[in-house]
């Protein structure tokens, strides 16, 4: 018999509505997916592409824009690198300049001071390593700006010239800022303000914003354990993000309206169902005059919101899927993953069957008796 799955036919302008609005849910669900992965890759992508499993902060450094606070020296990266769990512990610069190139476009730069030709130099897709001391290995992403290979970059106030000598194969950014790897000793002169042709005092040059560390084949050193021989705070990698400019808030603002989008869902589709419950409460007591049992209406009053569910959302994930591409390379901070996608579109089936199983059960309530009429 399976009313529920006739009614889908012959209530069609009722279920299309409601089908409309979970695909609108949907629409907005992968795009709200797309812009939580845009800004993760705008805010610390240069961080994810960086070979390592931590970074050690200064000890009692305050975990927002922990980089640009935190200072560490040669001696405690040298204890890092005595840990028999530490492959590699090298000092990083970070820090956040403006500047001009040669043609006079004013461009924003993450510094990001390393020793050349270490594990920490990314390998460019186009032109060559670093070699002098002004040499910067730039994010892909600015040749939008109109930056080419043999450009120079003058840094703001100091007046520090640097020559683009090579590209990143990927965006790599940090802060919304693109990044621009350069040699450490050059970082720490920038940092300690010393202008161009001017050498910084002595202890600027034992001097870093962190300590990048790459654990023994791959796996995370006891940071505990070396933070109490070094004196430092470390974090994973993964658990630096935080330390990215304004990336915590950014991650909590969209998690809560992620949040708040999947428990409309979850409402809307309950409401919608247990109004449909009510409507059909004479169809349903029919059915358990002949014999139907409970847990039979229960099944086919769930099939009927998993058809819904499944096609209204497969349908909103294909338009949205179709929006977003558009939007993708457009200047805003967007980026369609499958992962948060997927999720997302199955978690909305989840919190649908939920709402419409709440809605659902109240069928348990229908007396066959019904059928005959209120007043007999």
């Amino acid at each position: 018999m399976f009313l529920a799955l006739r009614e889908l036919w012959f209530a069609r302008t009722r279920f299309l509505l409601m089908g409309a609005v979970i695909a609108l849910i949907s629409i907005l669900m992968v795009i709200l997916s797309g812009l939580s992965s845009g800004l993760v890759n705008d805010g610390v992508s240069a961080l994810q592409r960086t070979p390592i499993q931590a970074f050690a902060f200064e000890q009692g450094t305050k975990t927002d824009s922990a980089f640009s606070r935190s200072v560490v020296t040669e001696q405690q990266a040298q204890q890092w690198r005595e840990r028999p769990d530490v492959q590699d512990a090298a000092l990083f610069g970070n820090m956040i300049v403006n500047a001009k190139t040669g043609a006079g476009t004013p461009v924003d730069l993450t510094l990001f001071g390393i020793e050349p030709g270490s594990f920490l130099e990314p390998v460019p897709a186009e032109g060559g390593a670093l070699r002098s001391d002004t040499d910067i290995i730039v994010s892909s992403t600015l040749r939008d700006q109109g930056v080419a290979l043999g450009d120079t970059v003058v840094l703001d106030r100091l007046g520090t010239t640097l020559d683009v000598v090579g590209f990143t194969d990927d965006k790599r950014t940090f802060g919304h800022v693109d990044v621009a790897y350069l040699p450490l000793r050059t970082w720490q002169e920038v940092h300690a303000g010393a202008k161009m042709g001017e050498k910084a005092a002595p202890s600027a040059y034992s001097e870093a914003s962190v300590i990048a560390l790459r654990g023994v084949d791959g796996a995370v050193p006891d940071l505990a354990a070396g933070d109490a021989a070094a004196g430092t705070s470390a974090k994973t990698l993964d658990g630096s993000f935080d330390s990215s400019p304004g990336f915590s808030a950014e991650m909590m603002t969209m998690s809560m309206i992620k949040t708040f989008l999947y428990a409309i869902a979850a409402l809307v589709v309950g409401a919608f169902f247990s109004i449909w419950t009510v409507q059909r409460t004479r169809e349903l007591a029919v059915l358990r005059a002949m014999g139907s049992s409970t847990g039979f209406l229960l099944r086919d009053g769930l099939v009927q919101a998993i058809v819904v569910l499944l096609g209204s959302i497969t349908v909103g994930v294909g338009l949205g899927l179709g929006l977003g591409s558009g939007l993708e390379g457009s200047g805003m901070p967007f980026a369609l993953e499958t992962g948060p996608v997927v999720n997302g579109a199955v978690l909305l089936i989840i919190l649908g069957l939920v709402g419409a199983a709440v809605a659902i059960v109240r069928i348990t309530r229908v007396n066959p008796l019904t059928a005959l009429g209120e007043n007999r």
